[in-house]
């Protein structure tokens, strides 16, 4: 819910980088408070802590990232911002293994949460250094404006292009449920839960080495069709999921999986920015943002009661489904290329 309303926020106020920092900085204070936590409610609000840190600052920081680049190389750009996010997502649990190696207690833990402190900080001080653009105005039809000349987002006078690619993507992402499903399908077929970690950090370096290059595809070749290709990749993956049951089986699934999250995490940003006014880039890509998030509350949630009742097979299945049916729509779509 943060997401649309920092951006929407960040494009009245024409402003990034407060945000950025601000959503970067509770991220990193949320780290210890976790380690030194005595009771679950104290970690909940922790956890929340971080997580509004991350509503805050994600709208704005895919606004001024898509700002600092020229419009044909905004594809790229948001593949290598995920090439670097991701190889923090895969070096950052490794670490923590090699760590837990040598502390295994349960102050060991706790220290690990304390550690964390420094690279979250750093990431604070290096975002000073970031220029923002001046403010823009806006040109297209689509914006509509208040009488004190706030510019904001009028859903209704959206363009049919943008509604129609969050209905598409909202479909899917009410079936695309929580990452931990394919880990608890790796865990029920006998793999440990450090092979389990390792395969999944398999997935985060080819999602990491391959964002870069797709997100330049989506440059050259429009985002649609790299990210229909995201969809049938993930369609495969999830189908073969489902009746996994070997070793080699869960590591090649992981790898491609990877291959899905490359073709579709940046690029689909990057489309949203394409598809509303240039000065409403933080709101169109929060409400994004939002609808993938609600959706993909929905999502786990569902996945968990196939799970239970029908079995793991048809949770996979149904994440197939949803793929199928937002291909279908997505592939509708005109989807231009960036010009703003």
């Amino acid at each position: 819910l943060l997401k649309t309303y920092s951006g929407r926020w960040s494009d009245r106020l024409q402003k990034r980088r407060t945000f950025v920092w601000v959503g970067y900085l509770c991220a990193a204070l949320a780290k210890p408070l976790v380690g030194a936590a005595a009771s679950w409610p104290q970690v909940l609000f922790a956890r929340s802590f971080d997580r509004f840190g991350k509503g805050i600052r994600s709208s704005p920081r895919d606004a001024l990232l898509a700002e600092s680049v020229a419009p044909e190389f905004r594809g790229a750009a948001f593949g290598w911002h995920r090439m670097m996010d991701t190889a923090g997502a895969a070096i950052g649990p490794l670490l923590a293994i090699l760590f837990l190696h040598y502390h295994s207690d349960t102050s060991g833990l706790r220290g690990l949460y304390y550690w964390a402190l420094i690279p979250g900080l750093i990431s604070v001080l290096i975002v000073f250094a970031v220029r923002e653009r001046k403010p823009e105005t806006a040109t297209a039809p689509i914006a509509s404006k208040r009488s004190d000349d706030q510019t904001i987002l009028n859903f209704r006078n959206v363009s049919a292009e943008f509604k129609k690619f969050l209905f598409g993507w909202g479909v899917f992402s009410l079936a695309n449920s929580s990452d931990v499903f394919l880990l608890l399908k790796a865990q029920q077929n006998g793999i440990s839960l450090t092979l389990t970690i390792f395969m999944y950090a398999l997935y985060n370096l080819i999602y990491s080495l391959l964002s870069p290059y797709l997100g330049h595809l989506s440059d050259r070749f429009g985002r649609k069709w790299v990210l229909i290709s995201g969809l049938g990749v993930f369609m495969f993956v999830y189908l073969l999921f489902g009746f996994a049951n070997q070793p080699w089986q869960f590591w090649s699934l992981f790898a491609i999986y990877g291959a899905y999250m490359a073709a579709t995490d940046g690029v689909g940003k990057a489309l949203a920015i394409d598809l509303v006014p240039k000065d409403q880039k933080a709101t169109g890509v929060g409400l994004l943002g939002t609808v993938t998030g609600l959706a993909t509350i929905f999502a786990s949630a569902s996945a968990g009661l196939i799970w239970d009742k029908l079995g793991s097979q048809w949770t996979f299945i149904y994440g197939a489904i949803g793929a199928l049916i937002a291909i279908s729509i997505l592939a509708t779509l005109n989807s231009p290329r960036a010009l703003k």
